[in-house]
């Protein structure tokens, strides 16, 4: 297996050509990341030779009229010769995702399109809702497109990947007994987001951190995922999914997993996946009093009023979704036993941000208790994961002058500032890895079913009308209940 610390222009040499069918190409998540990470690809010159884009959907489209659709999602100028050239490789096939007859349609469409390519493998991409998954599954295996030729054939599935643990055992069956274990992607774009991938290289690759990455050094976590915005547009699907499902359960427990993992005995992607499902395996059982739910209300974000989550088009007027979620978690592992990990993620949030932060012990205040410095500020490392990349470590440092006075400082570290130019969208990395067979950045069938499984009790409980949401404003930092699940005085949940 590869490298998961390689430069990733490693990826793109090895990126093979295919043909990739994006399902649900005519969606929204087409729009806003597969199509404009595409686009970013093809002008770097990243993609491979020989590949071809074809977007399967249920509307009436020509190849013409599918090229124009994503050319606006991009912002591209469909007159420059960059646009032509990418263009040349889109293609549309309509069709149903349940019927077997367009998928055989399909499977002479994608025959055609071989002729004069390069492009024996072939790259399925389901970005649909995710009922459409097993029937979009079972159908390409019905008609013969797994294997369907004599190169590989891969797939990725979105998230959420099941709605609990039954469910996603249940596709699991589905997908592996169509494509296998080894073909099958189940892509969490978080990821794919440079931060998160510098975080192996920032624990694995310095040995002062490692020495301070225990419960003797570290007092506590927090991992926090928020958004200012609200559901927009996906009021219909986070009624039936939730924070919890949307978030929780997938983006928060990767970063869980990454921060609190063990080094893997391979840089290789089976056993850095060991090493994440023994995080899983190793969590404290989750109880109720573990986790507070919120629903956000009216409120202001950055001085303009929004409303209140049950205002908003498409939602009930009693719902009861979460669109927060505050969770304190244990690894009850030799490393971590007893440090308190505190996670949160949440929508109309007071700021857009992803970030880990590793609060430390306080240091003895022994000698300078003695110099009148009544109390020092523990040490915190800081991996901002979005927006404004990059590592921050808060530490004390005296206060020119005569006397003596502490005062807490940042070294600060910015991607864009140390590395210039953009930082890479976590899509693009991931579509090239799928391309190369690199699964290291991709979630294993037993971590999906573990992660699952943890948050069970809880949604059994909410399954048997066991759940409440505690209201919070649009533009707080959610529901002060939150503050029960600190297990210290003196730990508070950050204000970014």
């Amino acid at each position: 297996m590869s490298n998961p610390l390689r430069d990733s222009r490693h990826a793109a040499r090895r990126a093979d050509p295919c043909l990739l069918v994006i399902f649900g190409a005519t969606g929204d998540l087409t729009a806003r990341k597969i199509a404009p990470a595409l686009w970013s690809l093809a002008t770097q010159g990243r993609l491979p030779p020989g590949l071809a884009v074809v977007g399967y959907g249920r509307s009436e489209l020509s190849d013409d009229a599918f090229r124009g659709h994503i050319a606006g999602a991009v912002k591209a100028d469909p007159a420059s010769d960059g646009w032509k050239d990418f263009a040349d490789r889109l293609f549309y096939h309509r069709g149903r995702y349940d019927d077997l007859d367009s998928h055989r349609a399909l499977g002479r469409r994608l025959a055609e399109l071989r002729q004069g390519r390069s492009a024996d493998n072939t790259l399925f991409y389901l970005a649909t809702p995710a009922s459409a998954f097993e029937p979009i599954i079972r159908a390409l295996g019905d008609a013969g497109l797994v294997p369907g030729q004599a190169g590989w054939t891969r797939i990725i599935v979105e998230k959420p990947f099941g709605r609990d643990l039954a469910s996603a055992r249940q596709l699991n069956d589905t997908l592996g007994g169509v494509f296998g274990e080894a073909n099958s992607f189940r892509i969490d774009h978080y990821l794919g987001k440079e931060t998160v991938q510098n975080l192996l290289v920032l624990r694995f690759a310095n040995a002062i951190f490692e020495l301070m990455w225990n419960r003797e050094q570290v007092d506590h976590v927090q991992i926090t995922a928020a958004e200012q915005l609200g559901v927009e547009q996906r009021a219909g699907f986070f009624e039936q999914t939730g924070i919890l499902r949307d978030i929780a359960q997938n983006h928060l427990m990767q970063l869980l997993c990454l921060t609190a993992m063990e080094p893997p005995a391979a840089p290789d992607a089976d056993a850095i996946r060991d090493e994440k499902v023994k995080v899983i395996r190793s969590l404290r059982r989750l109880t109720a009093r573990d986790v507070v739910a919120g629903q956000y209300g009216p409120g202001a974000v950055e001085g303009r009023s929004v409303p209140g989550y049950r205002e908003e088009p498409d939602v009930a007027a009693d719902s009861s979704a979460d669109t927060f979620l505050a969770m304190r978690a244990y690894v009850d592992n030799w490393r971590w036993a007893g440090v308190p990990f505190y996670l949160r993620c949440g929508k109309r949030l007071a700021r857009k941000v992803t970030e880990i932060a590793i609060q430390f012990r306080r240091p003895p205040l022994s000698l300078f208790a003695q110099l009148g410095v009544d109390r020092l500020a523990s040490n915190r490392l800081v991996i901002r994961v979005q927006p404004d990349e990059g590592i921050s470590l808060l530490v004390g440092s005296k206060i020119p002058g005569p006397e003596v006075r502490i005062q807490p400082v940042k070294m600060d570290f910015r991607y864009g500032t140390s590395f210039g130019g953009r930082v890479p969208d976590a899509y693009e990395r991931l579509v090239l890895d799928v391309m190369a067979g690199d699964a290291t950045l991709f979630t294993r069938r037993d971590e999906v079913e573990q992660a699952w499984n943890y948050f069970a009790p809880i949604l059994d409980a909410w399954e048997r009308g066991d759940k409440s949401v505690v209201p919070y404003p649009a533009g707080s930092w959610g529901p002060a209940d939150a503050d029960r699940l600190l297990v210290s005085p003196e730990h508070a949940w950050r204000r970014l």
